[in-house]
């Protein structure tokens, strides 16, 4: 004898489990001065925050973070400040959360992703001192 159990399909989407945060990401940037270097301090938004602190992010969350900084701070489009900026979106919040601001340098070394995130997302020595 052959049984039917009838089996309900839905095609309907699964509900995220940590809806993706809305930008802004960045609240204000500044640049400060340590002796004859720069420091690009980078101020999250709590959705700035909320998205760094996320393992898996969607690549469009650190391009639009990227575009709000270089809205802010057009002179951060140096060589190497977007790589700092991606590792410090990657990792800071999971690493250090909560930290008060992310720092970007021009004077560090452009570096592969491993060395970079070897390096804490700053490469070439030198903790600034804020």
């Amino acid at each position: 004898m052959l049984v039917v159990v009838p089996v309900a399909l839905s095609l309907a989407a699964p509900a995220a489990a940590d809806p993706l945060p809305a930008p802004p990401y960045i609240d204000h940037a500044q640049w400060v001065q340590w002796g004859d270097l720069k420091s690009l301090q980078i101020y999250p938004t709590p959705a700035g925050r909320a998205a760094a602190a996320q393992l898996l992010k969607p690549p469009w969350e650190i391009d639009e973070a990227w575009g709000e900084v270089l809205a802010l701070a057009p002179d951060a489009d140096l060589p190497g400040m977007r790589d700092q900026f991606v590792c410090h979106f990657r990792f800071a919040e999971i690493a250090q959360p909560g930290k008060v601001s992310w720092n970007l340098e021009p004077w560090r070394p452009v570096v592969d992703d491993d060395t970079m995130t070897q390096t804490g997302c700053n490469p070439g020595g030198l903790k600034e001192p804020f």
